[in-house]
């Protein structure tokens, strides 16, 4: 389904995504560094970025003036394996992209509930509208930590519910987590869409078409008009 929000670009394999895509998520910051001293990245967790990740920190760059934080995380401590605030130090925050300023969303509180409007408040700090928002995409259709059948699915998805943090128990998913809800993710001026495989390749050909986002959530970034979307795949 051709829309001018959503653009395919398609690579033979992950290491020429994670090529192509750094490169290009370097001139993003490069600009918004140009155009207010300062540049935003929100990434999210899972295995799927990670060679990104690696190519991404050798890229030059005023790391100084780059915030980066996430679009979700396990409700764990941030040493913790399933930690994503542990992911993005290890993978990300080295070598030249070391200089950057992270924020992450977990915090003392002790359960996301808790502690949600405190993960907000820590993205204060964060220059918004983020300059790129980074998702990836579960084979369930969930982006973020936005689940299908989580109770505070529909509100998460509230497209006149402020930007903010919503705490997630997804029947199907460990741990309980804090998430970005739907509007701080649009709370951007670009979002890029990191998938890989061909089981994924459905899903998010499914999630093209027009249908319930409590079945496949991720089709609530995919239909908006406010946004555009650029959707990068590999087998």
């Amino acid at each position: 389904m051709p829309s001018r929000w959503v653009h395919e670009h398609r690579f033979p394999d992950s290491t020429a995504l994670a090529h192509a895509l750094a490169g290009e998520l370097r001139v993003d910051l490069e600009e918004a560094i140009g155009v207010r001293k300062a540049a935003s990245l929100v990434v999210s967790g899972g295995r799927t970025p990670l060679k990104l990740f690696g190519q991404l920190r050798t890229e030059k760059l005023e790391w100084s003036k780059v915030w980066v934080t996430l679009a979700d995380e396990r409700w764990v401590e941030t040493t913790a394996e399933e930690s994503n605030e542990r992911m993005m130090r290890e993978h990300l925050g080295k070598d030249l992209a070391a200089d950057a300023h992270f924020v992450g969303l977990k915090n003392p509180a002790p359960t996301p509930e808790a502690g949600a409007d405190w993960s907000w408040r820590a993205l204060s700090r964060v220059p918004r509208p983020f300059d790129v928002v980074l998702l990836g995409m579960g084979e369930d259709g969930h982006t973020a930590s936005l689940f299908p059948g989580s109770m505070t699915l529909a509100r998460a998805l509230d497209p006149s519910a402020p930007p903010g943090c919503v705490a997630v128990n997804a029947l199907k998913a460990p741990h309980a987590r804090v998430s970005l809800n739907l509007a701080a993710l649009l709370d951007a001026r670009r979002i890029i869409l990191h998938i890989e495989g061909e089981a994924k390749w459905h899903v998010y050909q499914r999630a093209r078409m027009p249908g319930s986002t409590a079945e496949l959530p991720v089709r609530a970034v995919l239909h908006q008009k406010e946004v555009p979307v650029d959707v990068y795949w590999s087998p």
